[in-house]
């Protein structure tokens, strides 16, 4: 029996793999890759190998198709192929591995060492730079065009249940708020909520919670939010397709997600001096991104920088919606923004 039902690989294909797979280290390697997308230092880091050596490796697992790599500025991230008839093969190869193995087991718990490593980086700018994050956000263009656009985008209908991932200072609940019955809004930095719940406040809006939590571990329930916003967050985050999932789960049938990130750009000094990972993201990107959550695109913009702009970056904007359909209206309780 094949386990690859209505798909087939090449027998030159199916041996490049193989023989690319079998060795201890490029092993090692596509089990990391297959949880996390990661850069050659990140995988220097783990293993304990020189980085020509992990470089080496990484070639010859891309030119057999196990791996995909691409390039943003000055840095690659590499990520386990999991489309196609070759990533099958990978996926049925690495499902064999026992969890607990030794090697695996310790691989695994230095990748999340890397991993803590990003996050504490990340809260210790927020914490820094909570106070002036307005004037960060400033750096693209200006953010009037960007709500004129999310104002477009969701259109004057009411909102029922509002969701802001990475609220920040909480603007977006600031500006969107007003026309929903019930908002809220999550970030994992103290000092964040701390400004946003004053500016909250200050606007006089009763209708909306805070609360301190994890994009990856939203908490909040699954299937109860017909708008979620994430408002350049996903640039931070070293696993954006794992937030979108999260984000499509807390969506109702027929819900919206609504994403405002950086078009693809070169200003490395983000990540020196903003702790970006990521340097913007394609259309394409996101759009599949969207299909993995199961989610359709149902439109994008994208608000490129004019002359009085200078050289200030570009935003996009992606909006997508959940695939099922509301078979019958859902009464609006308290229970359903528990």
């Amino acid at each position: 029996m094949s386990l690859f039902p209505n798909q087939t690989i090449a027998f030159d294909s199916v041996l490049a793999a193989l023989a690319a797979a079998a060795e201890p280290t490029r092993l090692r390697l596509l089990a990391l890759l297959a949880e996390a997308e990661l850069t050659v230092t990140e995988l220097v880091t783990i293993l304990g190998q020189s980085q020509p050596r992990i470089s080496r490796h990484l070639k010859l697992l891309a030119e057999a198709g196990l791996v995909e790599r691409h390039r943003e500025g000055a840095w690659v991230f590499f990520l386990a192929a999991s489309n196609g008839a070759v990533g099958s093969l990978l996926s049925t190869i690495l499902g064999t591995l026992a969890p607990d193995d030794a090697t695996r087991a310790a691989d695994r718990g230095r990748l999340a060492e890397v991993r803590q490593a990003r996050t504490e980086q990340a809260a210790r700018y927020f914490a820094a730079h909570a106070a002036d994050w307005d004037k960060i956000r400033a750096l693209h263009i200006r953010e009037e065009r960007v709500e004129a656009a999310i104002g477009d985008l969701i259109g004057r209908g009411p909102v029922q249940a509002l969701l802001d991932l990475g609220t920040g200072t909480g603007r977006m609940l600031e500006l969107l708020a007003p026309r929903a019955a019930r908002a809220v809004g999550i970030d994992q930095s103290p000092q964040m909520l701390a400004l946003a719940r004053d500016r909250l406040e200050k606007a006089g809006l009763r209708n909306v919670q805070l609360r301190q939590g994890d994009i990856y571990a939203l908490p909040v329930e699954h299937d109860r939010y017909d708008l979620v916003i994430i408002h350049q967050v996903l640039h931070y985050l070293d696993d954006p397709a794992r937030a979108v999932r999260e984000a499509a789960r807390a969506l109702r049938p027929s819900g919206r997600l609504l994403i405002i990130d950086f078009a693809p750009h070169e200003e490395e000094s983000l990540r020196s001096e903003h702790a970006h990972r990521r340097l913007g993201f394609s259309g394409e990107e996101i759009a599949g991104l969207l299909e993995e959550a199961g989610l359709d695109m149902i439109g994008r913009r994208d608000l490129v920088p004019s002359k009085r702009d200078g050289g200030k970056l570009t935003v996009s904007l992606w909006f997508g919606r959940d695939r099922r359909v509301i078979a019958d209206p859902i009464p609006q309780t308290n229970r359903e923004f528990a």
